[in-house]
């Protein structure tokens, strides 16, 4: 596990220990406090963050694309004539490296006319991405790991959510290189309107974990940039942007919340013992 840490033992530690409390062993661990969530979005604006829409300049939103109303960040096409492939993001303000994110989100009402088939109920969680001023303006995605949220259809078939899209990206499970452009989560279908909570552990360029309503459904290490040439890893991701995604359909966030675990970066055993209480405690949105 690659925490930066420059002594030998305590990074054997890391690698042996850190893993294990994450799934749920117990070790006598340092006392820390747990750490409290900081609210990204304040419910009332979008202030602290910035809108990049394909085909667009930075910080035009078209068509109102991203907008609060009811103390929600709501992603709306009732301006569009046709999606015409304007995918969009809201990126917050600032990059992040060690940390854990929570999203509350809910799918609406229709896709938009032009919509692709593969987005209906679709939308994301970008983690580890490019900044928003580096995206070009005909680009449709940052660079980045895609936390995928979707919504089941109703049909009975099985739509999992918090899988994982690597657009200009790959990563590392079970110890080997995974370059498949999607990989499903293990979750329920979530059909409907119902609110679904999306956290997401990430733990610089190590481990990425993600859990639904509480409950881990993937995890993998090793985020990288596509590789170059004919090698078979890319450099790895430290950190970058966090942003949400507007591909088509219509969909609320009412709480985005974080909070910065890059103080116990350095420390294995204090990291452990945080995210070990911060995990303990199951959240499941109100519906």
């Amino acid at each position: 596990m690659n925490l930066d840490i420059k002594s030998p033992a305590i990074r054997i530690a890391a690698i042996a220990v850190l893993p294990l409390m994450l799934l749920g062993y117990t070790f006598k661990s340092p006392t820390v406090s747990t750490p409290k969530w900081k609210q990204m979005f304040d419910g009332k604006d979008l202030k602290g963050w910035e809108v990049k829409i394909r085909k667009h300049d930075l910080n035009d939103n078209f068509g109102n694309t991203f907008r609060v109303e009811g103390g929600k960040i709501e992603v709306r096409y009732d301006q569009y004539t046709d999606f015409d492939k304007q995918y969009g993001h809201l990126f917050y303000k600032k990059p992040f490296s060690h940390y854990l994110i929570g999203v509350e989100y809910r799918f609406v009402g229709d896709q938009v006319k032009g919509g692709e088939g593969w987005a209906l109920r679709n939308s994301g969680i970008m983690i580890h991405g490019q900044l928003p001023a580096e995206m070009k303006k005909d680009q449709d995605f940052p660079n980045s790991i895609e936390v995928q949220l979707l919504g089941g259809n109703g049909d009975g078939n099985r739509r999992s959510t918090a899988n994982i899209c690597t657009p200009g990206t790959q990563f590392v499970k079970n110890g080997k290189v995974i370059k498949t452009h999607c990989v499903d989560s293990n979750s329920d279908t979530f059909n409907g309107n119902q609110w679904v909570r999306a956290e997401v552990l990430v733990l610089g360029d190590s481990l990425v974990v993600h859990y639904i309503n509480g409950v881990e459904v993937l995890r993998y290490q090793r985020p990288q940039k596509d590789p170059k040439g004919n090698e078979e890893e890319g450099e790895l991701l430290k950190g970058g942007s966090i942003s949400l995604q507007s591909e088509s359909h219509p969909i609320d966030f009412r709480k985005v919340e974080i909070i910065d675990l890059e103080k116990y970066a350095k420390d294995p055993a204090k990291l452990g013992a945080v995210i070990q209480k911060l995990m303990s405690e199951k959240r499941v949105p109100k519906q």
